[in-house]
């Protein structure tokens, strides 16, 4: 299963600016959470500070024990081991063929024989659908390849906490279809927890169990996906409609006599409108279930009393309460 992330009171500056400030949240284990925010709200950033690969000013990120801020560099090192990141762009060795580049962590950190290795990558590889292609260069491929590639990587070493940065960027809207169902496929199969971040709203919409948003140096929210998916919040309702009436702007967010203006224009938020949550994928046919819906259930009606009242009847309204699909 995996491993609980606990992020407490984190704040990242460059210099005079200030990327967030105070996050607090828990990744609960097992569970697939998304990450939203417009373009430059320090996303990848954030991923980058779970993993101890950026340090934040302020706060801790405990896994396991260990303060991958704060502890001894050692310690962060070992737990690092723990995880398997996916970057934008898959981050490839342009001279390596696939086969080299998803073998590269088992070659590094491990002393298995060839033959083993080879047996891990073209088992991962089967999983995200590339065998035929191991011996073909980055450049040779297409993006949504050489993305499924970087994802092989991150899995051979079995991690128990994976971290998604925009699996979704520059790819069309069927190949990002086929890589939400990937991910739900892969956490049937691993029972890792795993952290998406993405802009991307089919993906928010149809795969994570909990949501949170970055928005103006802070975090708006994070919950189980019901309680954004219905959030009255300003930001968020314009996120997810994409209107661009609303405090996010082209740059950062609005001035208040922008917004103002928007209001007396009657150019807010249409609240009368109902909001229809789409079920969550559900892993493809002949995988096992996802072990993380029955614990996000009792995690879930353990909460409810402390959920908003339209979280509350969204869960309610599910055929299967808490557990994954939320049907209206």
């Amino acid at each position: 299963m995996g491993i609980e992330v606990k992020v407490e009171g984190l704040t990242k500056t460059f210099g005079r600016q200030t990327v967030w400030e105070d996050v607090t949240l828990t990744l609960p284990p097992g569970e697939v959470s998304v990450m939203l925010g417009p373009s430059g709200t320090g996303k990848t950033v954030f991923l980058k500070s779970l993993i101890g690969l950026m340090k934040p000013e302020r706060g801790s990120v405990l896994i396991n024990g260990v303060d991958m801020v704060n502890s001894p560099e050692r310690d962060i090192y070992e737990t690092r081991k723990l995880f398997g990141l996916m970057f934008q762009d898959g981050a490839l060795f342009g001279s390596m063929t696939l086969f080299d580049n998803i073998a590269f962590p088992l070659r590094e950190h491990t002393r298995k024989k060839e033959s083993e290795i080879r047996a891990i990558v073209m088992e991962r590889m089967d999983m995200v659908g590339l065998v035929g292609a191991e011996d073909k260069l980055p450049g040779e491929i297409s993006g949504g390849m050489r993305k499924r590639a970087g994802l092989a990587r991150a899995l051979v070493l079995d991690p128990q906490i994976i971290l998604c940065d925009e699996p979704d960027s520059g790819l069309d809207p069927v190949r990002t279809a086929y890589i939400s169902q990937l991910l739900i496929d892969l956490n049937a199969q691993f029972d890792a927890t795993m952290l998406i971040v993405t802009h991307n709203l089919d993906i928010a919409a149809t795969v994570p169990d909990n949501m949170g948003m970055l928005f103006c140096r802070s975090l708006v929210t994070f919950g189980p996906r019901e309680v954004l998916l219905t959030s009255e919040e300003p930001v968020v309702e314009q996120f997810l409609s994409g209107r661009r009436e609303g405090p996010i702007g082209m740059a950062e967010e609005k001035d208040a006599a922008t917004l103002a203006k928007e209001l007396r224009e009657g150019r807010g938020p249409d609240r009368a409108r109902p909001r229809t949550i789409a079920p969550q994928l559900e892993p493809s046919p002949g995988l096992p279930s996802r072990q993380a819906v029955r614990r996000r259930r009792e995690r879930v009606l353990s909460m409810m009393s402390e959920l908003p009242p339209a979280a509350r009847s969204a869960i309610e309204r599910s055929d299967a309460p808490t557990g994954g699909g939320v049907q209206t």
